[in-house]
């Protein structure tokens, strides 16, 4: 099983550049169960401000809902996406959606973990180049 710990090297402020600009802030709930980002970017010249959470689903009442880390983010445009967080060593993946998506981000920490390279593939070969520098 996936445990969100994994995730807790993306804790920080990061400065996004790319097809996106701005910054993004990961940090825990109380807890440490959920991961939150908080979004403030630039993207096709709009602002997007957002928050997106980070953890494993349990339904009230139930067991823990799967192995795989999910998330749900909502923007000031009114948007609502899915994500599937994925960590292998270092390299990061986001599946848009379900695990195995045609649309996905994935990127590499550098050695000192303080960059975050990479990119998002869209179905029909758009997307676009991203690097994110820890800021603090």
């Amino acid at each position: 099983m996936s445990d969100v710990k994994e995730l807790n090297r993306l804790v920080g402020t990061w400065k996004v550049a790319g097809g996106a600009e701005g910054t993004v802030t990961y940090r825990w709930l109380e807890g440490e169960r959920f991961l939150l980002q908080d979004i403030d970017l630039e993207q096709y010249g709009q602002a997007v401000t957002g928050l997106e959470v980070i953890g494993h689903e349990k339904p009230f009442g139930a067991e823990q809902a799967g192995a795989d880390i999910k998330s749900r983010y909502y923007d000031n445009q009114g948007n609502t996406f899915d994500y599937v967080y994925e960590i292998d060593g270092d390299t990061l993946t986001i599946w848009g959606g379900e695990k195995g998506s045609p649309a996905y981000y994935k990127g590499t920490f550098s050695a000192d973990g303080d960059t975050l390279s990479g990119a998002w593939v869209y179905p029909g070969g758009g997307g676009y180049e991203s690097v994110s520098t820890r800021i603090r």
